[in-house]
């Protein structure tokens, strides 16, 4: 099989190619090919190796400041020599109000500096090869989870002063919790109360009080989803999907993963598995 090949440049007046140069080896480290042409290199030049060299995809790296006017350049450098399909992603110390202008210029992923190279290198062999994609990205917020201290007392906000639709209760014995499907839209509020003293939940509201526990995000083969964070460093509270709710599959990520966010994966059974 082919090896990816990957050029790696800094575009403009950067002094420093550290990170550049912890990228280039980490993608060698899974099998790729990678060309770095140095520091200091004008868009005409990175364009140029890119079509001389027959890359596969280019990966900018810039910590001048200065990403808004240089990776735009490199996109009409290539254009200019009829190579406009060789991608291009970004990195660096990119604010991320700039990362929507990047992209609409048609720079294909920016990576922050809290990106891992484990994710940046299965991005760019999903993107030169969709096959290699274990999963979708989830598909929507399935639901919102609050914690409260009792479902009874809180319900009469929800359903009476913003007459949202009670769909149904149910006891999930398992996490000790009693649970409020409250739907609206496509999505829902779910209410969380604690059945016994040692629910977790009740430990959470003994600890920050009623509010929001966790964000809900649906997916496919959640499984295989949970495989993969785990491989990318990602911190698990569940390896393994387990019976939840409303007839699902779940597990939940640490939220140190997610600066604080407790984010639970849900997969409703009848999905791929």
């Amino acid at each position: 099989m082919k090896k990816i090949r990957v050029l790696v440049a800094k575009p403009g007046l950067d002094g420093h190619d550290r990170g550049a140069l912890v990228i280039a080896q980490a993608l060698r480290d899974h099998g790729m090919e990678v060309i770095y042409t140095g520091l200091r290199q004008s868009p005409a030049q990175i364009a140029q190796a890119a079509v001389q060299e027959d890359v596969d995809v280019i990966g900018l790296s810039s910590l001048s400041g200065a990403h808004r006017t240089l990776f735009p350049k490199v996109l009409e450098e290539l254009d200019n020599r009829s190579a406009s399909e060789i991608p291009v992603i970004g990195g660096g110390v990119i604010p991320s109000e700039d990362i929507p202008y990047l992209l609409d210029k048609g720079i294909k992923k920016v990576f922050t500096s809290g990106s891992s190279t484990e994710v940046l290198a299965a991005y760019i062999q999903e993107m030169i090869d969709p096959q290699t994609k274990l999963v979708e990205s989830p598909k929507k917020i399935a639901h919102i989870g609050i914690a409260v201290e009792n479902i009874d007392v809180a319900l009469s906000f929800y359903t009476d002063l913003l007459g949202l639709e009670l769909e149904a209760v149910e006891k999930v014995e398992s996490e000790g919790v009693k649970v409020a499907f409250i739907k609206i839209g496509e999505s829902r509020l779910e209410l969380l109360e604690p059945l016994n003293e040692s629910s977790a939940l009740k430990k959470f509201l003994d600890k920050k009080g009623e509010g929001i526990h966790h964000i809900a995000l649906e997916v496919d083969n959640i499984n295989s989803r949970l495989q993969q964070l785990k491989q990318q460093g990602v911190t698990l509270i569940n390896e393994e999907a387990k019976d939840g709710a409303h007839n699902s599959q779940i597990a939940f990520i640490h939220p140190k993963a997610a600066n604080g966010v407790l984010f639970e994966l849900c997969q409703h059974k009848g999905s791929d598995n």
